[in-house]
């Protein structure tokens, strides 16, 4: 019996483990294996522009962060309700309001009175920032964050929100912001993706994968989708014994093999792509399971991020997951949350309550560890939803206000950063009264790009790519500003 398996032994699950990890690269991505500007312009042809000319994939100018975790709060997270109270409402509360905004309600059939917040408000930290009781964790961290109340959206619903929201655009077939940025910057670690997405095992978010696309950049930036229960990456340990010499040798004859095959195909980004997904998955192997063993970590911080505890452990597990990876050197983790979980058109108290019940303590843990890690001011960690509510009711079927929920609404919306070259304890703009629309100081999406690229040393009109005989940008051709007034 020979110490290891037989070609004929090993062919089938070898090519379960490639035909799967290469899904997941070309259809929700594994990618990003090199930080080189050089790389990125053969697999797609250009290079960036405006990168500097020996083409190493630096920054624009010096950058304050070097990694994102973006968490992103499906379905609209209400503003008036967490972060921006409104005694005026509390006031008015159960006056017919709807006649003076019916343009701006979706679904005016089921439109109701004001509707005071059924959450209380109190100052916190040395700021003094007003954060609601359903926060109770986040609140302790208000010190660390750069809150932004004048966010607006081009959109109330929900496709074309979170489409603009990852991508810039209204329209699907455009890079996400994670896309951007592992262009731009690439990855420091060659064993592991550059752009990491840890979905919801209760469901993905409205346009589902389109969210993390690489659209027209070359595939090898879309996100790489790691799966939030069992192993996040199927078949990342080989199911056999092999010597690892044996193993290399495979290796080496694959990537010489690869090299011939591309010599008489150029100019081939999607093959070059899929080899590279190939070469990647095999150095997985030997790195992803380390990164994604939370074994390793000791019982305090399962305890902080309420790993092993209901309703925490899901979110908790992919936060933990998400400090473990940027601690590696992953560029860009997105994490999701199932559905539409602050969707809340009706039900707001227990709805909006049990969406912060599953994030409120894990998020908070997130930022308690990477400062005590020395990780925070390099990790630039974003927070927010595609839109607001409106302040008004939203009435169900049998129109019993005890519960009633609150519609979209694109013109105003919260949103918070932390870390990373923001300062913290600041709140910056507002809202009318009623929390309707924004008053002063307004954050368009597009303002919002350029602040995080601008905090990775990325300028945002120097960001392109050319398609069509046009620079395309993630801000498009608009003129959005650097949100100064949150950076530290």
């Amino acid at each position: 019996m020979p110490p290891y398996p037989t070609s004929t032994q090993t062919l089938p699950h070898r090519r379960r483990f490639f035909n799967r990890t290469a899904d997941g690269l070309l259809g929700a991505a594994l990618l990003a294996l090199t930080g080189s500007t050089a790389t990125r312009a053969e697999d797609g042809g250009h290079p960036p522009t405006g990168h500097p000319s020996d083409e190493s994939g630096h920054p624009h100018h010096t950058p304050r962060a070097r990694s994102v975790i973006q968490l992103f709060m499906n379905g609209g997270p209400s503003q008036m309700d967490l972060f921006d109270p409104k005694p005026m409402l509390t006031k008015h509360h159960g006056e017919a309001y709807f006649s003076k905004i019916a343009g701006e309600v979706e679904n005016p059939q089921s439109a109701g009175a004001l509707m005071q917040s059924p959450f209380k408000f109190a100052q916190h930290g040395e700021s003094g920032m007003w954060v609601s009781d359903a926060l109770p964790h986040l609140s302790k961290c208000t010190d660390d964050l750069a809150l932004i109340r004048s966010m607006h959206a081009p959109s109330l619903t929900h496709e074309p929100a979170l489409y603009k929201i990852h991508s810039g655009s209204l329209l699907p077939g455009y890079p996400s912001l994670g896309s951007w940025v592992t262009y731009g910057l690439g990855s420091e670690n060659e064993n592991l993706p550059a752009y990491i997405v840890l979905d919801d095992p209760r469901g993905l978010p409205i346009n589902r994968t389109q969210n993390w696309q690489a659209g027209f950049l070359p595939p090898q930036f879309q996100g790489t989708r790691f799966r939030s229960t069992g192993s996040p990456v199927l078949d990342l340990q080989r199911g056999f014994e092999e010597p690892d010499g044996i193993t290399q040798m495979e290796r080496q004859f694959r990537e010489a093999l690869d090299g011939l095959h591309l010599e008489t195909h150029p100019g081939q980004p999607r093959l070059q792509a899929r080899m590279k997904a190939y070469a990647l998955a095999a150095r997985m192997q030997l790195s992803a399971s380390d990164a994604l063993d939370l074994s390793q970590e000791s019982e305090a911080i399962h305890d902080l991020y309420g790993i092993g505890q209901e309703p925490t452990d899901s979110y908790g597990r992919r936060c933990l997951y998400a400090r473990r990876l940027v601690e590696r050197g992953v560029r860009f983790v997105q994490l999701f949350i199932d559905n539409q979980i602050w969707d809340n058109h009706t039900d707001l108290a227990g709805g909006l309550k049990g969406a912060c019940e599953r994030t409120d303590r894990p998020i908070a843990a997130l930022l308690k560890d990477l400062k005590q890690r020395g990780l925070l001011d390099s990790t630039l960690v974003i927070w927010g939803g595609e839109f607001g509510r409106l302040p008004i009711a939203q009435l169900p079927g049998d129109k019993d206000a005890s519960k009633a929920g609150r519609d979209h609404n694109k013109n105003a919306m919260v949103t918070w950063m932390a870390g990373g070259g923001v300062r913290g304890g600041i709140s910056h703009g507002s809202t009318d009264d009623l929390g309707l629309a924004v008053a002063n100081e307004p954050v368009s999406v597009e303002d919002w790009h350029a602040t995080i690229l601008h905090l990775l040393g990325l300028h945002h009109q120097k960001l392109a790519y050319p398609r069509n005989g046009l620079d395309e940008r993630i801000t498009g051709v608009s003129q959005p500003r650097v949100v100064d007034e949150i950076l530290a």
